[in-house]
């Protein structure tokens, strides 16, 4: 099944973009989106509230399903050329996390964020599209969630597509991001947003269209020296900058679309992956579950220029080989966005991993080495 009539009325004005000068059929407007409504702890009142969680589906009587998860400061929308690339062959699930754009949050960011909190979060998502197995595609923060979600639920995971940041196994003893920053200084920005969440979202609130475009670059269009390195704020590295460039890799109408979608409740529930409550919580959960090998098919794709870290030389210092027995790796060139700076390359390494796994059939859906962990 192709995508909805509407978009095929879109694709007589495809979006065209900076990246490669490729195009899409849709605009964001065009794909429609479906609500989950869903359980969620608010652990600073020990309330269970019922949250929206928005989703685009494509596709939906395809055989084969890939959940598209996003990190921070992002959408759905950032898989815009992964939806057009794959839109024919698989069913795809691409929400916004819990407190991203219209999505709802239990209204404690501290605590209430954990990445097993997201992952309960898809799996209330496929429960409602009605899936029982999925691989699931990661960028950034969603790298992590969708490893946790092979370790939190292996029924529902076939397989980990984690792009640009590593496994991380979480082997060891917790360590605040300030206690990486003096080895990783990059990691500075962190620190801010995480401890000071309230302070953090009025800086980026203030101005969400700059603050989109400061984060959103590319190797040829990148940031200034010493951004991502201040602990007091996000946006000083640009504050001799009057103009920051558009997003290169949008047309003006996207960019309006990711402006008017974070105008909806700001960034500070989005924070809720930087803040040490909700990084702790997300340590003990794995370390009293306790199973850090992944034995699903994982394809890791590392940038070879993303201005955070070297995700390369991370993943060695963590090992995260020595826990992913079934691990493909490549390198793709680009910044931290790769899959929208790079997409003819990150398609045509995603493809042949995609189509050469062994998808389960209907018959065998919600199948996958036993028990679900979060049963144990």
């Amino acid at each position: 099944m192709r995508l909805p009539t509407v978009l095929l009325a879109a694709a007589t004005f495809a979006t065209l973009t900076a990246a490669e000068g490729l195009s899409v059929s849709f605009l964001p407007q065009d794909l429609p989106k479906k609500v989950a409504t869903c359980k969620a702890l608010n652990r600073a009142s020990q309330e269970v509230k019922d949250i929206g969680i928005d989703y685009v589906e494509v596709n939906p009587n395809a055989e084969r399903t890939v959940l598209m998860v996003h990190g921070w400061p992002s959408l759905w929308h950032s898989w815009k050329y992964q939806i057009e690339e794959f839109k024919d062959d698989f069913r795809l699930i691409v929400p916004d996390l819990r407190g991203f754009g219209p999505s709802g949050h239990p209204g404690d960011v501290k605590s209430s964020g954990t990445i097993p909190d997201i992952v309960g979060d898809l799996t209330c998502v496929l429960a409602h599209a009605g899936v029982s197995n999925v691989v699931c595609m990661g960028h950034d923060w969603g790298t992590s969630v969708c490893f946790q979600l092979a370790r939190q639920r292996p029924d529902l995971a076939l397989a980990v597509l984690g792009s640009i940041i590593p496994y991380l196994p979480n082997a060891g003893p917790y360590a605040p991001t300030s206690a990486l920053v003096p080895v990783f200084p990059e990691l500075a920005y962190q620190v801010f947003l995480g401890e000071t969440p309230k302070a953090a979202a009025d800086e980026l609130d203030r101005d969400i269209r700059r603050s989109l475009r400061a984060t959103l670059r590319t190797v040829d269009s990148p940031p200034p020296e010493g951004f991502l390195t201040d602990t007091h704020s996000f946006l000083s590295a640009y504050a001799d900058i009057a103009e920051i460039p558009p997003i290169p890799f949008f047309t003006k109408e996207e960019e309006d679309y990711w402006v008017e979608q974070y105008s909806i409740q700001g960034f500070y529930h989005t924070l809720q992956f930087y803040t040490p409550d909700n990084q702790h919580g997300t340590w003990a959960f794995i370390d009293a579950q306790g199973n850090r090998t992944i034995t699903h098919p994982v394809l890791a794709i590392y940038p070879l220029n993303d201005p955070v870290a070297n995700w390369e030389e991370a993943a060695k210092l963590l090992h995260s080989a020595d826990y992913l027995p079934n691990l493909t790796t490549h390198l793709i060139k680009g910044a931290h966005w790769a899959q929208l700076e790079n997409p003819t390359a990150f398609n045509g390494i995603a493809r042949p991993w995609l189509e050469g796994l062994p998808w389960a059939s209907k018959s065998q859906e919600g199948v996958h080495g036993g028990r679900p962990a979060d049963e144990l």
